[in-house]
């Protein structure tokens, strides 16, 4: 029995609907669905349910004979690549339209793959495409599923002839796995403007060429998800799209990405924000740091590309001072000088990323919190210029992932805007809370609470 989670790729020429199936299958938005042939770049990868077996869906890139650039022909190679890995292959046909030699050449190198393949007849549309449906069988392949990807139907076939290939191949089901937490485990998000080498990072730690790379901005649209282990923990490495200034954010297909990329930063749990060391830091990349904040993610600033500016300890040194002044609103976050193309301090990037994700499940207890409270009232008592003096009473902390603290007070308003951080960076300078968003509340304390004040 195999006990491995089979990989169901889907596959078809351009257009057909396969990133529409492929959401439909996973029961969500997953991936961009669009007119424009080529959209989907990558190849996108999802757990969900077939059945009785728990799979990993791949949408691919559309099969095409003629590339006509880089980018293309590193579209037809991840599409092969997904072939290649699958056990089970869908191949989605137009049943509006005539068959075409591509289609023809696609279902060649599907027969030479060798691979059990699933014919799925797309966009019968109340009845429309139905009859064309039959003149598939021309492909060399059993009875076409009829499918109607926009309306939901025939997905139920779908689901009934992957299952029972699964079957054949002794593939074990969910119910008979040993048990797991489904978790993906740490999830590192790689965010940033286009072209900093998002990417080649993701590659780079995978050692295999998983993601599209290349020189042109924007050739990611879609999130990623890529599973490794690194010293016997789980991490899920997610790619996105690069964020471009609101300007340059004018078609649909651009607008998707960012929203996808911002959706990122909610699930992710470490954000990588990556930097190009041959440019400079731009308000994109402030206002990208500014949501991760939002959301209370971990954060690690990396300076991707440093080989080839950094040659000497001045340079570095010069180049650590220009960023936290750029940067001066998050002093906790680890800045990491690294290199796709010479894979130089990589491991320190999972090292300290797992190292702040233990870090975001610290929990300070309300008696140990008080007493070092205490320690610093007298230190650096709350001032303020309202006639009330501003006075803490207790303080708990009330949640991880992030960190959150409340602290009991008098009267909220009379605090100045300055003391959460001074408190910030006391909490952190004393329970090491390095890369990670915090959150500081000040509550007005009710008139039932019996507890002293400090």
């Amino acid at each position: 029995m195999k006990h491995e989670l089979p990989i169901v790729a889907i596959v078809g020429r351009p257009n057909t609907g396969k990133s529409t199936i492929f959401n439909r299958l996973v029961g969500k938005r997953r991936v961009i669905e669009s007119d424009i042939p080529g959209t989907t770049r990558d190849r996108i990868y999802e757990k969900t349910m077939m059945r009785d077996y728990e799979v990993m869906l791949v949408d691919t890139g559309g099969l095409e004979i003629e590339v006509k650039s880089d980018i293309e022909s590193d579209v037809q190679s991840q599409t092969r690549i997904a072939i290649e890995e699958a056990d089970v292959v869908l191949f989605v046909i137009d049943a509006r339209q005539e068959l075409t030699s591509l289609d023809f050449a696609a279902a060649d190198m599907l027969r030479k793959a060798n691979k059990p393949c699933v014919l799925i007849a797309n966009k019968c549309d109340n009845g429309n495409g139905e009859d064309k449906a039959f003149n598939l069988y021309e492909l060399g392949f059993d009875k076409p599923v009829q499918v109607s990807a926009i309306h939901s139907r025939g997905f139920d076939e779908v689901l009934y002839h992957v299952a029972g290939i699964l079957e054949e191949l002794h593939f074990v089901k969910k119910e008979e796995q040993a048990s797991d937490d489904g978790s993906e485990g740490v999830r590192i998000g790689f965010f940033g403007k286009p072209n900093v080498g998002k990417s080649s990072l993701i590659n780079a730690f995978l050692n295999e060429q998983r993601v599209v790379v290349s020189d042109q901005p924007g050739t990611t649209r879609d999130t990623t998800d890529s599973l490794i282990f690194y010293n016997d923990q789980k991490l899920t490495l997610i790619d996105t799209a690069g964020l471009r200034r609101r300007g340059k954010v004018n078609e649909d297909l651009e607008y998707y990405s960012v929203l996808h990329c911002f959706k990122s930063i909610e699930r992710s749990d470490i954000a990588l924000l990556i930097l190009d060391a041959s440019e400079s830091i731009s308000k994109q990349d402030l206002h990208v740091v500014q949501y991760i904040l939002e959301q209370g993610k971990g954060l690690i600033v990396v300076l991707n590309k440093s080989d080839l500016v950094i040659h000497k300890r001045s340079d570095e040194k010069t180049f650590r001072s220009y960023i936290a002044k750029k940067i001066h609103f998050v002093p906790w976050a680890p800045l990491l000088l690294v290199s796709a193309s010479t894979k130089k301090n990589l491991n320190m990037v999972l090292d300290y990323a797992l190292r702040i994700a233990e870090v975001r499940k610290k929990r300070i207890q309300t008696s140990t919190l008080n007493a070092f409270m205490q320690k610093i009232r007298y230190r650096h008592p709350p001032m303020s210029r309202a006639k009330v003096q501003p006075k803490i009473y207790y303080g708990s902390q009330v949640s991880i992932e992030p960190p959150h603290f409340v602290f009991f007070v008098n009267d909220r308003d009379s605090f100045h805007f300055s003391y959460k951080r001074y408190l910030e960076n006391r909490l952190r300078e004393e329970y090491g809370f390095e890369g990670t968003a915090m959150s500081i509340e000040f509550r007005n304390r009710r008139r039932d609470d019996s507890k002293a004040k400090f």
